[in-house]
């Protein structure tokens, strides 16, 4: 065993500067190299140089550096023993040889938190804190392959005083501190029993504090003890050396144990007379700074990423709008363990007149910045939908924004519109992902092109395109964290998700789940994920008694204004409306009617709608200027047409419609029960 290499390579074996005066006593004084007089310093950490305890150097001696630097002679660790390198180094050390791991050394730290050791013993009975710890199964693969193998991060309880030392052996310590990984687990501890016989004195290991090891079982090879020496004859008997065991009693010593087999003895180490040992030397460095460094380190991520995920989900809906003729449900997984804020997001706006809007949308990018980004872009679609406009002139206003928000964020969006006059989705897209439509037979379809480049390029014109979603149809909006993977096309992704869509069912909310799982996002996914997923449900029965629809073509002329307010009455009091709310209902028809034939042009049509919540009423004709709500003078004869329907309506509005025209509306809400 060459102890000048374990001395220069075992981590944490910087000696103390000065050595115990007991250990002192013992250590052989080599001669100097060369000849010379003095003491070899021991080890690295020990001077030569008598000033350093004190006493002034001796008269004409040189230093050990001489004027040119170099010195006179060079150290040598030959002469040193097990006690002088190891003895004193703060780490835990324990050797021990033979497949039964007998004791043949342990220092003083080991010695000061689980207890002295009689040498010789076997580990199992004599060393239990090693299997505490997970270490004799380590040891018994050092000895049969001869590598050394590494345990890191195992916490180590020492005894009170007065106590039996304790070994922690704690499931949650990580393969490799250095990564700084800690895996959660149980805590298994075990009292390891202390006599009076192997174990040693309860009050030594009493010293001891608790803390991380990391171990290392390293195998070496050990030379053989020297034969014992022959029985001493019968009239030493009498002689003083007798008289020692009775000294040692008197004094409260312990006595020394019946001595071990030596190694050459049957079944002792299981190596012939003469051969080397094979052993093991258990290395124990504490890294209890570095484990709690990095446990402080992770509690204050998990508090950061806490505040990062609370900062994300604030920035989107806190409750979804639920539209009359749709049922919706979103689900937002933040990506990774880091602290960095991602910038997907989603929402759903009730534009008026039965119509919704639908939207979702990605900034690339992890940050601060990139969740201020998504903010912004998600209250100016709100600000823009309110304006009811088509699909694409909607991103193209963001398109716009985006740009001036900062030019170097990339930023993708789809904005679609469902009307439940239509039955279908009409949308526009900035360079994100297609909508999946589901029919309700199963089929799933992709929304087609067109799609625009991302948000921020301001020089692209983007346009709408639509797609049928009628009852029964269900379709999902997704960001590409859902499909996008490091070693595959991000279009297999969706290809995947195609098939899960194709056999999810339930309610929305559970199918946003079932996408999530299928698709394997986990906590540790390491992108954003964000999913809207709308249904479009088939209503029978009392359900579908709900929801009517009722249309007139009105061809112009002054008989047009009594067919309209005639068709409006016989509508309403054939879905039993209270007559209040029947008579408000004629009034707002007669007045929208009114106004389109003053100030549009043909073709002309009132439509009436009811919900389960509310009664609609529109009317639309060929002309493109949207009326606006003006104050009339008492001598007016005409312009209170709009100011009476937003008195006597819940709400009301006006928007453009794609073949050129436009639509007026009014909502009234229908009494609960």
């Amino acid at each position: 065993m060459n102890f000048t290499r374990w001395s220069a390579r075992l981590p944490r074996t910087q000696r103390r500067t000065a050595a115990r005066t007991d250990r002192g006593a013992r250590r052989p004084q080599p001669a100097a190299a060369g000849g010379g007089s003095g003491s070899v310093p021991a080890a690295r950490g020990e001077r030569s140089d008598p000033s350093d305890r004190g006493e002034p150097p001796p008269s004409g001696a040189a230093g050990p550096f001489p004027e040119d630097g170099i010195p006179a002679a060079v150290p040598t660790l030959d002469g040193l023993s097990v006690h002088d390198v190891l003895g004193q180094v703060p780490a835990l050390v324990a050797v021990v040889y033979g497949p039964d791991h007998r004791i043949a050394y342990v220092n003083e730290s080991y010695t000061a938190i689980f207890g002295a050791r009689t040498p010789g013993a076997s580990a199992r009975q004599a060393l239990p804190e090693l299997q505490e710890l997970g270490l004799l199964p380590l040891m018994d693969q050092v000895l049969r392959s001869g590598r050394p193998r590494t345990v890191k991060s195992r916490r180590v309880l020492g005894a009170r005083a007065g106590a039996a030392p304790v070994a922690v052996a704690e499931t949650e310590a990580a393969d490799s501190v250095a990564e700084g990984t800690v895996a959660q687990g149980t805590v298994a501890q075990r009292t390891v029993a202390q006599g009076s016989g192997s174990h040693g004195p309860a009050s030594v290991a009493g010293r001891g504090r608790h803390g991380y090891y990391t171990f290392t079982c390293s195998p070496i090879e050990m030379a053989p003890p020297a034969p014992a020496p022959a029985p001493a004859p019968a009239a030493a008997v009498t002689s003083g050396a007798a008289d020692a065991p009775a000294v040692a009693t008197a004094l409260g010593a312990v006595p020394e144990q019946p001595p071990i087999p030596g190694p050459g003895a049957s079944g002792a180490s299981g190596a012939p007379d003469g051969a080397p040992l094979r052993g093991v030397l258990v290395f124990g460095a504490d890294v209890t700074d570095q484990v709690e460094a990095a446990e402080r380190l992770r509690a204050s991520e998990r508090l950061q990423r806490q505040a990062a995920v609370t900062l994300q989900r604030s920035l989107l809906p806190q409750e979804l709008e639920q539209p009359d003729d749709l049922r919706v449900a979103a689900t937002y997984q933040p990506g990774g363990t880091d602290a960095a804020v991602g910038g997907d997001w989603y929402d759903v706006i009730t534009l008026g007149a039965g119509r919704t809007a639908l939207v979702i949308g990605d900034v690339m990018g992890r940050g601060v910045r990139a969740a201020a980004v998504m903010g912004q872009l998600r209250t100016a679609v709100r600000a823009y939908a309110r304006l009811d406009l088509p699909p694409h002139e909607v991103l193209q206003l963001l398109d716009g924004l985006a740009a001036e928000i900062d030019p170097n964020q990339i930023a993708t969006c789809v904005y679609a519109v469902h009307d439940p006059n239509e039955n279908r989705l009409v949308y526009a897209s900035a360079g994100h992902l297609p909508i999946l439509v589901r029919d309700p037979d199963g089929t799933v379809r992709r929304a087609a092109e067109p799609t625009g480049p991302p948000l921020g390029t301001g020089s692209w014109l983007h346009t709408s395109a639509s797609i049928p979603f009628g009852p029964g149809s269900s379709a999902v909006l997704y960001t590409d964290g859902l499909v996008e993977r490091r070693d595959k096309d991000i279009y297999e992704g969706v290809a995947a998700l195609e098939r899960v869509f194709a056999g999810a069912t339930g309610a929305p909310q559970v199918m946003c789940d079932r996408l999530i799982r299928a698709l394997g996002i986990t906590a540790d996914h390491d992108d954003d994920v964000a999913v809207l997923v709308l249904q479009h449900p088939a209503r029978t029965g009392h359900d579908a008694e709900l929801f009517h629809n009722a249309a007139l073509e009105l061809l112009g002329g002054v008989e047009a204004a009594p067919r309209a307010r005639a068709f409006a009455s016989g509508v309403l009091a054939s879905w039993r409306f209270p007559m209040e709310l029947h008579d408000l209902g004629v009034l707002a028809a007669s007045e929208l009617v009114a106004n389109s034939l003053q100030h549009g042009v043909p073709p002309m049509r009132l439509r009436l709608r009811r919900t389960d919540r509310r009664l609609i009423i529109e009317v639309t004709d060929g002309d493109e200027h949207l009326p606006r709500r003006r104050r009339a003078e008492p001598a007016d004869e005409a312009g209170r047409g709009i100011s009476i329907v937003a008195t006597i309506a819940s709400s009301w509005g006006s928007r453009r419609t794609p073949g050129g025209g436009k639509a007026v509306w009014c909502e009234f809400a229908l009494p609960a029960g």
